[in-house]
């Protein structure tokens, strides 16, 4: 993906907070220089303080993923100070959790522009530059969601799915182009992001993720390892996400009518909801404050995942798999030869 002679140059879109501000991490702890992406300035500011102090190198770029022009000039911006782009991952997003028939037309509008079409136009910059060069990787954060939707997010599930037929399709184009450039998409679980503290809402009572919530540093993890193992496409990230997916291939009847009794009570909690609780749907939340990577849920949330785990040790599980069915394969042989002894 990159020249051995530099470091791995990457851009995140969504990077002061939540998802994007924990890869920013992650990669920076392996001295990758970033574009960090984001409308809020404070949010950036802590992001690159975290970069550098982690051992990579930042450029921040306050600036709206709806704007399509803008976020080609950000790619050029990038590569002129830190070099070709090696990496794109696009997070960045916002949402309105209210029923469907709460939601403005507006504000549907609003959620579509940043959350699919600022993955579509963050792939648009990356393939601009990574076709011509024949290398690259494009993440597009993805979510159990892109698969189920579930009451009360009906904007937000719309976005991923888009985001994985899109995903879908240019991969497509990719191979019949015999282009070495990859497309990825990992599909994430209900996470502890400050999402919930600055999404606009308009349940009666407080938002939170639908449990098990899991630490933003797991995505990030996950992210990290698919980047630099291309070849598979896709990852389900924590056991929620593997289940969500698996069962709705095969039971999304069940599904309907499972999350219609039970959706609205688990995407609450803890009582009325602050009417007065600012939203970043149109106006940045962290732009004279920083949310950091973490919401309010620390307390709850998990920061393993099996499937993470079995994906990074692929290679031990398959000679511990394999050494397995030597030792079962010659336990059987034993076993053979003194039943042929009895016998003779």
């Amino acid at each position: 993906m990159k020249s051995p002679q530099r470091p791995e140059v990457v851009v995140i879109t969504g990077a002061s907070g939540g998802i994007g501000r924990a890869t920013a991490q992650e990669f920076a702890r392996h001295g990758a220089h970033i574009g960090l992406i984001a409308r809020g300035r404070a949010g950036l500011e802590g992001a690159m303080r975290d970069v550098e102090r982690l051992g990579g190198k930042a450029i921040m770029i306050p600036m709206d993923v709806a704007d399509a022009n803008a976020v080609e000039a950000a790619a050029e911006r990038v590569e002129q100070a830190l070099g070709p782009i090696d990496v794109w991952v696009n997070v960045a997003f916002t949402s309105v959790f209210a029923p469907f028939t709460r939601i403005t037309p507006d504000e549907y509008k609003r959620v579509t522009e940043v959350a699919y079409l600022g993955f579509v136009y963050g792939t648009m910059a990356a393939l601009k530059r990574m076709k011509p060069r024949d290398r690259g990787v494009i993440v597009n954060v993805g979510s159990a969601l892109a698969y189920r939707g579930i009451p009360l997010q009906s904007a937000y599930c719309g976005a991923k799915h888009a985001i994985q037929g899109f995903t879908e399709s240019v991969r497509c184009e990719l191979y019949h182009d015999k282009s070495h450039v990859k497309i990825l998409m990992p599909q994430l679980p209900a996470v502890n992001t400050p999402q919930f503290t600055w999404v606009r809402s308009k349940l009666p009572r407080k938002a939170q993720p639908v449990p098990p919530i899991y630490q933003p540093e797991l995505p990030a993890q996950a992210i990290y390892w698919l980047t630099h193992h291309p070849n598979k496409r896709e990852m389900y990230v924590g056991g929620s996400t593997a289940v969500v997916i698996t069962g709705n291939k095969f039971f999304p009847g069940l599904g309907d009518h499972y999350l219609g009794r039970t959706g609205y009570d688990s995407q609450q909690y803890d009582g009325a909801r602050d009417e007065n609780q600012p939203d970043n749907l149109w106006h940045p939340v962290d732009a004279e404050v920083d949310y950091g990577a973490h919401g309010a849920f620390d307390r709850r949330a998990v920061e393993r995942s099996y499937e993470v785990w079995a994906a990074e040790h692929t290679r031990a599980l398959t000679l511990a798999g394999a050494g397995v069915a030597a030792a079962g394969a010659g336990l059987a042989a034993l076993a053979g030869f003194a039943l042929f002894g009895r016998s003779r």
